[in-house]
């Protein structure tokens, strides 16, 4: 390291350009903007007028007049009916499902299985030597304290 050559930031750099530093041109006319033959004219806009101009124009739709049992997914009943019923399907059912599912797999927090298991290995390790499950004198009498007779 001793012999090498420090590093210098304008080693890093690209070399210089003869070309004047590019200005910022004028900012695009909002009409003469390039849209999508689909977006260019829609009923109730005139030639010229950006978009969104001329929507308060058009007569607002009641959907409850055409449908009665309007449940908020289309304005057409029956995709709207298919879809308030694929929508509560897969929202209610499945979720309760898989909710179910995700919860009856869920590891044993309480250890109830596994004392269980334990105990039952201890009773049966009790019974081969001949031993009662439970002692008389399961603790131990001398460190039990108890109160002074009255």
């Amino acid at each position: 390291m001793a012999g090498a050559a420090p590093c210098r930031p304008e080693a890093l750099l690209p070399p210089p350009s003869n070309r004047p530093p590019a200005r910022p041109g004028p900012l695009p006319d909002p009409h003469r903007l390039r849209l999508h033959p689909r977006l260019r004219l829609r009923p109730g806009r005139a030639q010229g007028q950006p978009l969104g101009y001329g929507d308060g124009e058009q007569p607002e739709v009641n959907l409850y007049d055409k449908n009665p049992e309007y449940h908020g997914f289309s304005s057409d009943p029956v995709v709207d009916l298919w879809n308030m019923r694929l929508a509560f399907f897969f929202g209610i059912s499945l979720a309760i499902v898989m909710g179910s599912v995700f919860v009856h797999y869920l590891p044993d927090r309480g250890m109830r299985q596994w004392s269980r298991r334990e105990a039952e290995r201890r009773l049966k390790h009790l019974e081969t030597q001949g031993l009662p499950p439970i002692a008389e004198n399961y603790y131990d009498t001398e460190k039990i304290v108890l109160p002074r007779p009255e």
